[in-house]
């Protein structure tokens, strides 16, 4: 996963009909106008997709899902039954499991839909995917087209509404999902989120386009760079989810940290550490970080154990226990660690591709004790 929306329009080329900007909404005229400040001509395709986003949501829906950037789990054929797991003379969790979905995904897809239930009845629990927009077409361009910070804003004002989740919840996310979930935990955790299993996740950002590892094709590290000048501003962080969760190696110390909703969230940002953020951090009893092994979305994969690429370099891989965010503990993962709480697990194939077993052992092992 990565900057989506944007490379569609950063590798076309071509200025920006000026004359067409009456069809966009006030935000993307701000965005237009912003790189038109800057001299920087944007292809037409942009106005096509805003264009499309006002005239069609549908459209641009379905665009959204059937692009090689989706991230979608498309549940399972004759899944095994879904027994709830006994341990000795009585189930063990009561509290609920909240799901938050992919890029491109949505909680009324019947994907979703089926794996929220079965893990559900599996754990003998409430369970509940929580989606960003009030129907399947919504739902899935607000993830896109709302960035990261109001997509936690209202994943937050939905838990909140939910009363069978007034007393806490574990939480499941899957792919960009994780991003919510860790914001969630992050700025609110309340009511609070007991485990945490981050399938696949974004957790701590990507540095390359699906399908493209910047550290295996120089044309594919060249557009990892070229990303960085189009989202590292006010205007695309405002605006796009990826643009805010994209941490370009070769400008961690520059403007990734002015701009960037991940920074900040990382305490890595200029306005110093946030304790909250690292407190509420703090609450969580589990964390169950799940990599896959042939990843194809996330670069580079060992973010999904909390690593990433080392500042400036596409090449080397820093694991979890290397990065600043760990070494200076800046949100408390460190922390986190050293108590126990942090679990690793990996499934053999590409992104999101994982089996029923692979759900029930998690449900069974971190859910149910």
């Amino acid at each position: 996963m990565t900057v989506s929306i944007l490379c569609l329009f950063m590798v076309l080329g071509g200025p920006l009909a000026l004359a067409e900007r009456h069809k966009l909404s006030e935000e993307s005229r701000n965005f237009t106008d912003f790189y038109h400040g800057h001299g920087i001509a944007l292809p037409p395709v942009l106005l096509e997709i805003f264009a499309m986003h006002l005239s069609s949501p549908l459209s641009l829906s379905r665009l959204i899902q059937t692009s090689p950037l989706a991230a979608i789990v498309r549940g399972f054929h004759n899944p095994l039954p879904s027994i709830p797991r006994i341990f000795g003379a009585k189930q063990i969790s009561t509290l609920p499991l909240v799901f938050a979905h992919g890029m491109g995904d949505s909680c009324f897809n019947p994907g979703m839909s089926q794996i929220t239930d079965l893990a559900a009845k599996r754990a003998g629990v409430y369970g509940v995917c929580i989606p960003t927009g009030d129907n399947q077409l919504s739902d899935t361009v607000n993830g896109f087209l709302m960035n990261m910070d109001r997509n936690v804003e209202v994943f937050a004002a939905k838990v909140r509404g939910d009363p069978k989740l007034k007393n806490g919840f574990h939480a499941v996310g899957f792919s960009q999902g994780n991003s919510i979930i860790r914001g969630y935990i992050q700025k609110y955790n309340d009511p609070p989120v007991n485990t945490v299993i981050h399938v696949h996740g974004t957790i701590v950002g990507v540095a390359g386009f699906p399908q493209c590892n910047p550290d295996d094709n120089i044309w594919c590290k060249f557009l990892a760079s070229l990303s960085g000048d189009f989202v590292y501003n006010m205007v695309a962080q405002q605006t796009f989810f990826q643009a805010n969760y994209f941490r370009d190696p070769k400008k961690v110390d520059t403007d990734y940290k002015k701009y960037s909703q991940l920074a900040v969230w990382n305490n890595e940002g200029p306005g110093g550490v946030n304790q909250t953020l690292a407190e509420n951090f703090g609450k969580v009893d589990k964390f169950v970080m799940v990599k896959a092994l042939a990843d194809t979305m996330v670069f580079p994969n060992e973010g999904e154990w909390w690593g990433a690429f080392a500042p400036g370099d596409y090449s080397k891989v820093l694991p979890m226990n290397q990065t600043e965010w760990y070494q200076k503990d800046l949100f408390g993962l460190k922390t986190a660690d050293k108590a126990g709480k942090i679990h690793f697990e990996s499934t053999p194939g590409n992104h999101l591709q994982f089996s029923v077993e692979n759900l029930y052992s998690w449900i069974d092992n971190y859910i149910l004790k």
